[in-house]
């Protein structure tokens, strides 16, 4: 999979459930049965991958609608679950919509990850020095800056969490806007 081959969260779910999901002939499973059970039919990662962020999302909603109207129940089909996002935050202010925005695209990388896409980091400047070619490093969970003058006093590389890379992302492309108008 390459990270230009698919671009909107809803896309990347809908792929990770579709084809990330249930294991192909000969794949070892994540977590392992006892030898007097059967083997998982799905695997078990992506599938706690997909309710956690289904999770996130609409409490995220739900928290970014406080004072307003209650959102209208969320959709069972997973795969529909940024679109619903999407239809029950269309009235939310500037910031808030921003918070949800942040949200998507931190999942739909977070997606590109868990399907083995971390290219997709690179095409990110990094927030400090605005260098490009930022790492995703799997050992640590972050995304690195390889840039050596954007490294700490003592020489350790600047890290960012995917949530500070999509905050940034989504801030640079409303100020783009704001400044297009």
């Amino acid at each position: 999979m390459h990270s230009g081959d698919i671009t909107s969260p809803a896309d990347r779910l809908r792929l990770l459930q579709d084809e990330y999901l249930t294991p192909r002939a000969g794949h070892r499973a994540e977590r392992t049965a006892t030898t007097t059970e059967p083997s998982t039919p799905i695997r078990l990662a992506v599938f706690d991958h997909i309710r956690a962020s289904v999770t996130e999302a609409v409490e995220t909603v739900v928290a970014n609608r406080e004072g307003n109207t209650a959102p209208t129940q969320p959709p069972n089909d997973p795969r529909l679950v940024y679109r619903w996002m999407v239809e029950e935050t269309a009235d939310l202010d500037a910031s808030r919509q921003q918070v949800i925005d942040s949200l998507m695209y931190r999942q739909g990388l977070q997606h590109a990850i868990v399907m083995g896409d971390t290219d997709i980091i690179r095409r990110h400047p990094c927030p400090s020095c605005v260098t490009w070619g930022l790492v995703w490093d799997d050992d640590r969970e972050q995304v690195v800056c390889p840039n050596r003058y954007c490294a700490d006093d003592y020489g350790q590389p600047t890290t960012w969490t995917l949530a500070q890379i999509a905050e940034d992302h989504i801030a640079r492309k409303n100020h783009r806007a704001a400044r297009a108008t």
